[in-house]
């Protein structure tokens, strides 16, 4: 049997809540890329917030996110279940959107970014636990990448969605305006429901029956290769600052909104298209090959961030930034399954999540010194902060390659 045959032989035999996760995430992706890429210039252009204001809504949006992933984790391991928490989160989620559409200051849109990323925080880690329950260790990979595939999809869908709308209200204008993103937010509503619901009357409770007492908040007595990979991907993380820079670098090196917008598309269907077969893939070869692979190719397309000199050279590399995305995201979350017992995977989702959330705000304040520098300091240029991306990642693909030699699955109890 050939390499494709088997790939969706595996496919087929994968369990209902891999396959009802994935819709989920497809549907809540759609409702979100459309309203949230637009966010930014609904503040801006409409209610003429400035650029700092900006950055405290989501700077306090994604602290929040990240800090309830750990304890939506612990409590889906307290409990014994995932579903019930990543319905709760899913739903509150949704239940925020249409507030958008009333909203006429800042602060009411960080209230509506606040409830969202809550819910955010609430789903993750047990979404992503009851993933890794569903399935053995030979498809983890596949699992987790088709999950990633599906959620990316749907950012496609979304942004295009976007694309259209924007194209048919107000196809000449520069600004946003605020007809256009109220129709947004009400088309958004719809995928945001339907995930809801898809989620509630699919999923099943996967039972944890390998609990031997109850689960504590801590690391004490986890795998001491879960806790190299989480220094590793604190490394990591620091030199990969918010994409909003990438879209400041293609702006700055001349490509139009427009472009902009087909840029991200692209980039979505390149993550979309690899997520799948990178996760197959690392049941087959090992999570550790790809990730050092996709680490690797980060590493190099910042590099290339750095010395593009033309708008259509960053659309290019943005391109290839999708395939670290689509080989490492699903990767390194079933590397997170293999490293974990069962009863003990919330809380180690949980904190796998905030660590990458944590690291992500002093990795973008580095990136805007670096560019624009502080005080009286005007920084070091555009290319800083792609440099400094390019150096950590390098530094973390071989701290890996040297600190965590194996990444086999431990033993199950």
């Amino acid at each position: 049997m050939n390499n494709s045959s088997t790939q969706q032989s595996a496919l087929r035999s994968l369990p209902r809540n891999v396959w009802v996760v994935t819709v989920t995430s497809f549907l809540t992706d759609v409702s979100s890329e459309m309203v949230l890429n637009l966010l930014p210039l609904f503040l801006a252009n409409v209610l003429g917030v400035k650029t700092n204001v900006i950055g405290l809504i989501e700077g306090v949006a994604e602290t929040t996110s990240s800090l309830l992933k750990v304890f939506s984790g612990y409590w889906s391991d307290r409990l014994g279940k995932r579903k019930s928490l990543t319905v709760l989160g899913y739903a509150l989620s949704s239940a925020s959107k249409p507030f958008l559409f009333f909203t006429t200051t800042w602060p009411g849109v960080l209230v509506v970014r606040f409830m969202d990323r809550v819910g955010k925080g609430i789903r993750t880690a047990p979404r992503d636990a009851l993933i890794a329950d569903s399935i053995d260790e030979h498809h983890r990979g596949l699992a987790f990448g088709l999950h990633r595939a599906g959620d990316t999809a749907g950012a496609v869908l979304g942004l295009v969605i976007a694309l259209l709308a924007v194209t048919l209200t107000q196809s000449q204008a520069v600004s946003l305006s605020r007809d256009t993103f109220q129709t947004i937010v009400l088309i958004s509503i719809v995928p945001a429901v339907l995930a809801v619901v898809v989620l509630a009357l699919g999923a099943r409770e996967v039972p944890i029956t390998a609990r031997h007492e109850a689960p504590t908040l801590s690391l004490r007595g986890l795998d001491r290769r879960f806790k190299t990979f989480l220094i590793i991907v604190v490394i990591f993380t620091l030199g990969n600052s918010a994409d909003a820079f990438l879209i400041l670098r293609a702006q700055e090196r001349g490509l139009s909104v427009t472009g902009v917008l087909g840029m991200l598309i692209t980039f979505n269907v390149v993550y979309a298209l690899v997520s799948g077969p990178a996760g197959a893939l690392s049941d087959r070869l090992g999570r550790r090959r790809l990730i050092l692979f996709g680490w690797g190719a980060r590493g190099l397309v910042y590099l290339g961030f750095a010395l593009a000199q033309t708008g259509w050279q960053v659309w290019l590399l943005y391109a290839a930034y999708g395939l670290y995305y689509g080989t490492v995201e699903g990767t390194a979350k079933a590397l997170v399954a293999d490293l974990i017992p069962t009863e003990r995977r919330g809380t180690a989702y949980g904190v796998y999540n905030a660590v990458i959330g944590l690291a992500a705000l002093p990795a973008s304040l580095l990136a805007g010194v670096l560019w624009q520098g502080i005080g009286d300091w005007g920084g070091f240029g555009p290319a800083a902060p792609f440099l400094a991306g390019a150096i950590l990642a390098l530094t973390a693909m071989l701290l890996f390659r040297l600190w965590m030699p194996t990444t086999e699955p431990m033993a199950q109890s």
